[in-house]
């Protein structure tokens, strides 16, 4: 038997090896919740507890791999987004922040309740399957050019009760099948790969490169591709919602202007980082 500030302690002083005194304890504190089914303030309260076998196999083997940098997400196979708990493995990004604020600012701006809707990239099934969470009426579409993600994807739509329809599709090689959308979302590939000196361990080494990385000679890539597909998908006065490197701001808003789109707006993120570029179709 030991007390719950006592395990807390051990294993925060395994993680200082690696990581800050303030992020080894959260990571700890996130591990004895998850794998001790404790609440914090049980653990904070000092009660005594008794690990059985299979959850100190769980702790030794959570601790080993956080302390080779893989994110807790993946260690604990879940991450949080907006109110619900996501499946995450090594297949699919970790949802972050800033894509909360991106769901937050379609449902801001659109009442509508039958909407029709379109995540491309959609990854982990965050987005889509928040909206169609927050908007029963709705309907969602979502694709990939990842099968395991849009494995992972299901995985959560159908944990959450969500009512998106998932398919696998090359945004850069066919064109959309859907019509009379009202939203076409992307969090597509940004980050150029010149950036990746500047990334953290954690991220670099252990979530997919595929939904992550661009060529630096093209970053908008991904943006343009799709911005122009989504004109023969949106219906009159559709909109485009994008999350983007903030480094691009000016450019995006560009793009979109030729590319025909309207009412473009660069809004920036909790962080005050030019994040989401939105548009609209004539």
């Amino acid at each position: 038997m030991k007390a719950t500030q006592e395990i807390l302690r051990d294993v925060k002083e395994r993680l200082v090896s690696v990581y800050q005194s303030d992020e080894a304890e959260s990571l700890s504190m996130w591990l004895i919740e998850e794998i001790l089914e404790l609440k914090r303030m049980d653990i904070l309260l000092n009660l005594t507890y008794e690990l059985n076998a299979a959850q100190q196999h769980k702790l030794e083997e959570s601790i080993a791999r956080l302390l080779r940098q893989e994110p807790v997400q993946y260690v604990l196979g879940k991450a949080p987004f907006l109110s619900h708990e996501f499946n995450v493995r090594p297949g699919v990004l970790i949802p972050r922040p800033e894509t909360e604020e991106l769901v937050q600012w379609i449902l801001k701006e659109n009442a509508q309740a039958d909407l029709r809707v379109l995540d491309i990239g959609t990854g982990s099934g965050c987005i889509p399957v928040s909206l169609s969470i927050a908007k029963p009426s709705a309907t969602v579409y979502a694709v990939d050019i990842s099968e395991e993600a849009l494995m992972i994807a299901k995985e959560n739509n159908d944990l959450l009760g969500a009512t998106v329809a998932f398919s696998r599709l090359d945004i850069l090689a066919e064109e959309i099948p859907f019509k009379n959308l009202d939203i076409v979302i992307s969090n597509p590939p940004y980050v150029r790969n010149s950036e990746k000196q500047s990334m953290q361990v954690n991220v670099l080494d252990h979530e997919p490169e595929l939904a992550l990385f661009v060529p630096d000679e093209d970053p908008l890539l991904f943006y343009r591709v799709i911005a122009s597909k989504s004109k023969a998908a949106l219906k009159s006065g559709g909109k485009l919602y994008f999350e983007i490197n903030e480094v691009f701001g000016k450019e995006m808003e560009k793009l979109l202007l030729e590319e025909g789109f309207q009412e473009v707006r660069i809004e920036k993120d909790f962080r005050d980082k030019m994040r989401f570029a939105i548009a609209s179709l004539v």
